[in-house]
């Protein structure tokens, strides 16, 4: 692991816990929230839910102007508490899932590029984020 510090991201969801993870790890349900924005989409994704399977979620623009895939491997799966990943790039990604009494806590950990602002990068992941929230409840 790197020595960069990690940002997070969370969201409490009314919903049960079989539902958030099935919709979090099955790839017909990720093409449905994971985008940020309204103006981009989810055009495809394709899931290897085991431990050293892959994932690889296209991420567009609607408009067509950029695009790029986002590639992870799991190496941790801890079911409906945990996931570890690691990014096509040697970024780690820890999604944890914590039950409360009539919701789920959604906590996302993240390693961040070099590239864009921790502001920007941290607004983008929670706005998915959000997306999943939308989309679950």
């Amino acid at each position: 692991m790197s020595n960069r510090e990690f940002l997070e991201v969370s969201a409490s969801i009314e919903a049960p816990i079989a539902q958030i993870w099935e919709k979090w790890t099955q790839a017909a349900h990720v093409v449905n929230w994971n985008f940020a924005h309204e103006s981009w989409c989810c055009p495809s994704a394709t899931v290897e839910f085991k431990l050293g399977g892959k994932s690889n979620y296209r991420m567009e623009a609607k408009d067509g102007s950029m695009g790029f895939d986002l590639i992870a491997t799991f190496e941790k799966i801890v079911p409906h508490q945990q996931i570890h990943s690691c990014l096509a790039d040697g970024r780690k990604v820890e999604v944890n899932f914590q039950e409360q009494d009539d919701c789920v806590l959604v906590i996302q950990r993240f390693e961040p590029e070099q590239e864009n602002p921790l502001e920007l990068q941290q607004g983008g992941w929670q706005a998915i984020l959000n997306q999943f929230k939308k989309y679950c409840q």
